[in-house]
């Protein structure tokens, strides 16, 4: 058995999370993982898909409704319940069991009226980030037969059709952030954008999908570090933006992740003739090449290039979203298998660095950046500062849905 099946999950000296924390969030009982064992300190032969079970179990303990993953408050359609779910879906697939299943549909049921109309949906502000969410409509549609997720997904659609966009065609970020187009973005919509395309013969979205990447590379591509700038001002009006390129000036890990994942998520819906395809490959192999460069103990950092750096730190969501890149793009033929151990590696460095167990069996996330962006206000310069001062916190779903896709892709 792989290295990466053995789990140390805990040292003495990790203190467990406070259960004062946790029995303030309301248990409704409807997910039934109360039963969850106590398990000892160490874990001979568990396997990373057995891992990826036990937090899945441990998310719908600590959050009994989807909207509440990433500590929502509120029902929304937010693209970090979006991540959430998507491996939830992930989780339904690969056992069997219908309980992630009913987790996500009973928040889209909640969220999404018989017209299709989406509670708290503003299209007016074309945010790239509401379309993420629309991922898990399309297994809902064909597992449920609703049309209200049909008129969603059409709906999200007429969104990117409208999308403000750069002089070359490049979605902008959000309507506040004109001009700009940011790694993010490319995960929120250009996957969903070609998996509509493809499974109702829409070629033109998937064309376009290919488009986003292509601009997206050309602008925030950084040759001498093999990574990519988080973000690009075409107008570079931004006082992040460098003045002669538009780029941002630092490598945020998290916006990396968004990519890397972005590119092995899209080739799902790209065909094998496209002519699109061999560049998206070639991407991530480069991507693929370059990061182990700034790994370190199996993590990487928050700002990627500078783990060395004073004040930097490894940081959960680019170490999970990496690893599971890493896996799917191997498990895919992407990448040459020998890049496995690079993910086996952030498997086993979450385990000994990131990873916490709790008092009644539950796991926890640790050192999961909250959220990260430019401009806005209080404004968001892009500095090594502004990057390392973000918050902190556990079980973000933005770390934690790659967490349990990652150890799915590991498993197999």
């Amino acid at each position: 058995m792989k290295n990466y099946c053995y789990i140390c999950l805990l040292t003495a000296c990790m203190a467990p999370m406070s259960l004062q924390a946790q029995k303030a969030i309301p248990y409704s009982g409807e997910v039934c993982v109360a039963s969850l064992p106590t398990v000892p300190t160490t874990l001979p032969g568990i396997s990373s898909d057995s891992y990826a079970r036990r937090f899945a179990d441990s998310e719908m303990l600590r959050f009994p409704k989807a909207y509440q993953l990433d500590h929502g408050k509120r029902l929304f359609f937010g693209y970090s319940q979006g991540v959430g779910c998507c491996a939830m879906l992930d989780m339904w697939k690969n056992t069997g069991d219908k309980r992630y299943f009913t987790y996500v549909e009973e928040w889209t049921d909640s969220l999404i009226n018989e017209k299709g109309e989406i509670h708290l949906y503003d299209m007016s502000t074309y945010n790239l980030d509401y379309i993420n969410s629309g991922k898990v409509l399309f297994d809902l549609y064909k597992e449920t037969g609703k049309e209200k997720y049909k008129a969603a997904m059409d709906l999200l659609v007429e969104q990117l059709k409208r999308q403000p966009r750069t002089l070359e065609g490049g979605f902008w970020h959000k309507l506040i952030y004109q001009h700009q187009m940011w790694l993010d973005g490319l995960y929120m919509a250009s996957p969903f954008l070609a998996r509509y395309g493809a499974e109702f013969n829409r070629p033109d979205l998937i064309d376009e999908a290919v488009k986003q990447f292509t601009l997206c590379h050309k602008h925030t591509y950084s040759p001498e570090t093999g990574l990519y700038h988080h973000a690009w001002d075409e107008s570079k009006s931004q006082r992040w933006a460098n003045p002669q390129d538009g780029t941002s000036p630092n490598f945020w890990g998290r916006s990396i992740g968004w990519w890397f994942m972005a590119m092995v998520d899209v080739l799902d819906y790209i065909p094998d003739n496209h002519p699109g395809r061999a560049s998206l490959i070639s991407w991530i192999q480069g991507l693929a090449e370059s990061l182990p460069n700034y790994q370190r103990d199996g993590l990487w950092y928050q700002v990627i290039d500078q783990p060395e750096r004073e004040g930097n730190f490894p940081e959960a969501s680019v170490t999970t979203q990496c690893m599971y890149a890493y896996a799917k793009a191997v498990n895919k033929g992407y990448i040459d298998a020998r890049y496995r151990t690079i993910a086996e590696k952030a498997f086993n460095g979450l385990k000994k660095t990131l990873l916490r167990e709790n008092p009644d069996g539950t796991l926890t996330l640790t050192r999961c950046c909250q959220v990260g962006g430019l401009g806005g206000t209080p404004y968001r310069d892009g500095s090594f500062e502004y990057y390392i001062g973000e918050k902190m916190r556990d079980n973000d779903a933005k770390a934690t849905g790659p967490f349990i896709m990652g150890c799915l892709q590991l498993g197999k």
